[in-house]
């Protein structure tokens, strides 16, 4: 196998008498650092030749995935300034190991590039932990005893805040009621936000301080659902329904959003997460951002979406560019704006081509007019933004990709990287759109099979037909676009490897599925973690830095426990990251356990 690093050494024209001295004397340091017996011969050969500057960390002995052009793999990789500078066999460290070198033996493990999650919500997330959360719990039972103990364990909170919970608890449309959390929290406004995050279930005491009544009219871009009867409020405001509530809600302190990302981050590291693309930013969570990183606790790439008001019109470019240019760091940057063009299926707000099956008959909410989305799209890409959209529906999808062409036809194709994330549905006719335009899928892959929401909510809404180009992410991959993979944390996992197993199996990756769900949108391993790597990194305008192990790159790298191409692909989110380093520096992990 090749071995790559900073350039061949010069041939050494050193008198005969000192080359003995120096092939001893690199015999005894390889011995020392514990090298293994073919790197005696390397060392004294190479000992009479000029050196490249000694590496500070060596990880020799590996099974190393570099997921490069040629999706080589390699045995070792040597560090110096937080960089990589030899990506090769054992054999060929021989001119980077010093006497301060660190001299790590991985033993066979697996080695990846540091993931990259492509679309995450870390400040809310983070916030969310930290207060009533009701993530990974089932039952309307089980999240109002989780409000019931978490009210008592917070006498004097004036807001019960929190979410987490599951739209499938409450059958079609996710319509909680307000009287459930009446009964345990009656004296206090208690807010909820769903784990999508296009609902919020509140109590009575909230609905009467935001003065929402049967009288109240639905805003545009939302539903207030009601009690068919009496049209009284039920208590499930459905995407911009939440904003009267939103606006009386206590703001979020600045050390509870420090809090919340320093919560994230740590998991993200644990999870070999060293990059991500925050995809709802404000400019608290951007202060919160500069913050952390000015006293050294933000070990991830940043890349912040900045969060496009669908209530404004083209007025807030100005804002979006002072915040780009107020913002940007080493660490974090603020060149992408997220736009939310339409809701879910879940609630009928996803925005369809033809009308949904049940509820009104609809076709969903698009967030922002189509017109305005192409003069707007245009306008960001004329301005050196990338913009980042929310596409759900199929609707959605084919507004988002008319915006970009007539960004195109306009000002020509000025490569920003726009990207369309989630997918779940898409018209055949729009998947060629995706190469042709120079567009990123983005998808969150852990959705792509059979659970409750698919087979209670969505399959019933549309039909059979759509139904198979769910998450058609197979299709996407064939017709030549670029992937990109994200989790969309905290509305589910943030783990990598679970989404990655699903990607490969299309089945719930804690078992119990007798089949795949649409098997023909499967996708390969190699183009799975491609897509969580140097996919991402391209969406990311990072694949020059990160996104693949290759010399001169940063040294973001994950060590698992377990290599992912010699498992079963329904045990690949079971794996576990052993140590993750972030520019050459652990953060997450003991390399001296390894």
């Amino acid at each position: 196998m090749a071995a790559v690093g900073e350039g061949a050494p010069p041939v050494s024209h050193a008198p005969a008498s000192v080359a003995p001295r120096r092939r001893s004397l690199a015999r005894a340091l390889a011995r020392a650092l514990g090298l293994p017996a073919g790197l005696l011969a390397a060392l004294a050969t190479s000992a009479g030749a000029a050196r490249p500057p000694a590496a500070e960390l060596v990880l020799r002995s590996g099974a190393i995935y570099t997921v490069d052009d040629a999706r080589r793999w390699v045995e070792a990789v040597a560090i110096r300034g937080g960089r990589l500078v030899y990506v090769g066999d054992d054999a060929g460290l021989a001119a980077y190991v010093g006497p301060r070198t660190r001299v790590v033996d991985l033993h066979g493990r697996f080695v990846l590039p540091g993931f990259q999650d492509a679309h995450i919500h870390p400040i809310s997330g983070g916030i969310q932990a930290n207060s009533c959360n009701l993530e990974g719990l089932q039952t309307a039972e089980q999240y109002v005893a989780a409000v019931r103990d978490y009210a008592a364990a917070h006498p004097t909170a004036a807001w019960i805040t929190g979410g987490g919970w599951l739209m499938s608890a409450f059958g079609p449309g996710g319509r909680a009621r307000r009287e459930l959390l009446d009964a345990v929290v009656p004296d206090r406004p208690v807010y909820l936000s769903s784990s999508d995050g296009h609902t919020v279930w509140v109590n009575s005491r909230a609905l009467e301080l935001a003065h929402i009544t049967a009288d109240t009219p639905d805003p545009r871009d939302g539903r207030i659902d009601r009690d068919p009867q009496t049209h009284v409020p039920s208590g499930s405001l459905q995407e911009g329904a939440s904003a009267a509530v939103d606006a009386i809600l206590p703001p979020r302190s600045r050390a509870e959003r420090l809090a919340g990302l320093e919560y994230a981050v740590r998991m993200l590291n644990a999870f070999g997460i060293t990059a991500i693309q925050d995809a709802a930013v404000y400019e608290d969570d951007l202060r919160a951002y500069r913050e952390l990183e000015a006293h050294g606790g933000l070990t991830l790439r940043v890349v912040a979406a900045l969060w496009w008001e669908h209530g404004e019109g083209l007025e807030q470019i100005e804002r979006l560019k002072r915040l780009r240019r107020s913002y940007r760091s080493a660490l974090v940057d603020t060149g992408s704006v997220k736009i939310m063009q339409d809701g879910v299926l879940e609630n009928y707000t996803g925005v369809l081509l033809e009308p949904y099956l049940s509820g009104d008959g609809g076709r969903g909410i698009p967030m922002v007019e189509p017109s305005l989305l192409r003069e707007a799209v245009t306008r960001l890409d004329a301005e050196g933004f990338q913009v980042h959209f929310h596409t759900i529906g199929d609707g959605a999808v084919r507004q988002a990709l008319d915006a970009i062409a007539a960004a195109r036809a306009q000002n020509g194709d000025r490569g920003h990287r726009h990207h369309l994330s989630h997918l779940e549905l898409i018209d055949p006719a729009d998947v060629p759109r995706f190469r042709e335009l120079g567009v990123a899928a983005n998808f969150q892959p852990l959705w792509a099979y059979a659970d409750p929401y698919i087979r209670d909510l969505t399959i019933p809404f549309l039909g059979a037909e759509r139904s198979q180009r769910l998450y058609p992410i197979g299709s996407l991959y064939r017709s030549g676009a670029l992937l990109a993979f994200g989790s969309d944390w905290n509305v589910s996992s943030a783990n990598p490897l679970e989404e990655i197993q699903v990607a490969v199996t299309r089945m719930d990756p804690a078992g119990g599925d007798a089949a795949p769900f649409l098997p023909e949108e499967r996708i390969a391993l190699p183009e799975a973690i491609a897509a969580f790597t140097i996919g991402s990194a391209y969406v990311n305008r990072l694949e020059r830095e990160a996104g693949s192990l290759e010399v001169g790159k940063r040294a973001d790298l994950v060590v698992l426990d377990r290599n992912l191409f010699a498992i079963p692909a329904a045990e690949i989110g079971r794996a576990r990251p052993l140590v993750t380093l972030f520019g050459g520096r652990a953060v997450y992990g003991d390399l001296g356990k390894l």
